[in-house]
């Protein structure tokens, strides 16, 4: 298991950039697939993005791709989200997630059930 921290959340107008930080716990972070999730009032946790343990594959949701940019820093057991150009519709409570691959068993990365690790999320809000 791992313990995941957000932070960087806030309020800004449509247009303008936030960076999301994902602080994880223990020794192994690198060995983890970490992904970013959302949810909106009244709306089901959707996908933004996955990054695999050693950053090589990236995966982004259609309605954040040229928007949004997911990296890690394995020797700060970090995780990040740059978000740029910001609208409205990308209000939400900004979940980090992370799990551990066994060998042989796949998993969608796109998916919250792909994850078994939760950080407690943070806030954006964007105004237009």
């Amino acid at each position: 298991q791992v313990q995941l921290v957000e932070s960087g959340g806030g309020a800004v107008q449509a247009g303008g950039s936030l960076r999301l930080s994902c602080a994880a716990s223990g020794r192994t972070f690198s060995y983890y697939y970490m992904g970013w999730f959302r949810q909106a009032p009244g709306k089901e946790r959707e996908f933004v993005a996955a990054i695999s343990g050693s950053g090589g594959t990236t995966y982004y949701a259609d309605s954040v791709k040229g928007r949004f940019t997911i990296s890690r820093d394995n020797a700060k057991n970090t995780v990040y989200l740059q978000m740029n150009s910001l609208k409205p519709e990308d209000t939400a409570v900004y979940y980090c997630a992370a799990r551990r691959p066994l060998w042989s068993v796949s998993y969608d990365y796109t998916s919250p059930g792909g994850y078994d690790n939760w950080g407690q999320g943070t806030q954006v809000t964007v105004s237009s």
